[in-house]
């Protein structure tokens, strides 16, 4: 049955979504604190190894603990300022010599992924 603009009979239905299925109030409580959980930092450091390769300056201290919840991109920072270096000089980075990380990867994911202590 085709309906037209003039039919009388016309019917208004909606489409359910994700947020009306969440009737009661400990549905959408959950769900908060679910989101809630997942903005938290995490405050766990990881202990990061930094090896010179190639003509890479040797670091005086080579052992850090980097907050596990920070992107790549603050590792890369910090490595900048220990050397010195400016923001457009060039600085490679891997992982056991053999990945190159993203730098919006968190600390935390590369840590659980590619960690040689277990």
């Amino acid at each position: 049955m085709a309906l037209t603009a003039g039919s009388a009979d016309v019917q208004t239905r909606t489409l359910p979504s994700a947020w009306t299925s969440l009737d009661n109030g400990t549905d959408m409580q959950e769900a908060l604190e679910a989101l809630d959980t997942y903005k938290k930092k995490d405050p766990s450091k990881v202990v990061v190894r930094f090896k010179a390769v190639g003509n890479a300056p040797i670091m005086r201290q080579n052992l850090y603990k980097i907050t596990a919840s920070n992107r790549f991109q603050a590792v890369i920072q910090f490595l900048r300022k220990e050397l010195g270096w400016k923001a457009g000089d060039p600085l490679f980075t891997y992982i056991n010599l053999a990945f190159a990380p993203a730098p919006d990867d968190t600390v935390s994911n590369l840590f659980k992924d590619h960690n040689l202590d277990g």
